[in-house]
């Protein structure tokens, strides 16, 4: 899927450009339900091997609160700031992925996670190079691509 992803960058580029994203926002609860009808995230989690969310201030308040520590051990023991100044892993894959590729803060992951892979939003036609990127770790961005491409 990767390869063939990789692959179709300049198409699914070519299509987020000239698409309209009214079209595109309107298709996509449909094309995210018939994904993840068929898709099961445990089976790869690529994007908790390979990405890391932003975790956000309410987000440290409810991840730090459930692990019982402080704001500030969460920050020094599994964050660091990137190059926009946000907070995210040191690390990959992610801190708290499991061996068998559960989440071990599910019920309180933060935002970035809950929403990832934005296939169900409008991010996902206003941040093309999000999307495109999130093509070659997500199979059901790529699906959904090639399922408006198609069109």
């Amino acid at each position: 899927m990767a390869k063939k992803a990789g692959e179709k960058k300049k198409v699914y580029r070519r299509f987020l450009d000239s698409a309209r994203p009214a079209e595109v926002i309107k298709k996509l609860p449909g094309l995210h339900n018939e994904a993840f009808s068929k898709i099961n995230c445990l089976d790869c989690a690529n994007c908790c091997k390979n990405h890391s969310p932003t975790f956000k201030a309410t987000d440290l308040k409810r991840i730090s609160r459930f692990l019982g520590i402080k704001e500030t051990q969460l920050i020094e023991r599994y964050l660091q700031l990137d190059e926009d100044n946000d907070f995210v892993l040191q690390k990959s894959p992610c801190t708290f992925l499991n061996t068998d590729n559960t989440c071990s803060i599910y019920e309180v992951r933060p935002s970035d996670c809950a929403r990832y892979p934005y296939t169900d939003e409008d991010v996902f036609i206003k941040r093309k190079s999000l999307t495109i990127a999130n093509s070659v770790v997500c199979p059901a961005v790529h699906q959904i691509l090639e399922k408006l491409t198609a069109l």
